[in-house]
């Protein structure tokens, strides 16, 4: 059987002087809300530009919200099996 199945990912960014925090958040389609946070911070000596801030603090919450993800259906797969899961990563 062949299924398209899209999935959404929000990215909420907020900046604060030197310190730019995203939170990349996925509902799954049980309804489970999953939510990656990364933070970047600006060396006050480097130039301001918010995009470069912008970009990492999402990357970085991109990665979080992957390692989320991996590790619920790590029990997701344990409470179905009885067994731990270890997903490769």
């Amino acid at each position: 059987m062949t299924a398209t199945k899209q999935w959404s990912v929000t990215v909420d960014i907020d900046e604060e002087e030197n310190t730019t925090v995203a939170e990349a958040t996925v509902v799954t389609p049980s309804g489970q809300d999953v939510t990656g946070v990364g933070k970047a911070d600006r060396n006050p000596l480097d130039p301001n530009v918010p995009d470069i801030g912008d970009e990492l603090a999402v990357a970085r919450a991109l990665r979080n919200l992957a390692e989320r993800l991996l590790h619920t259906t790590e029990k997701d797969i344990t409470s179905l099996t009885g067994e731990p899961a270890h997903v490769h990563r």
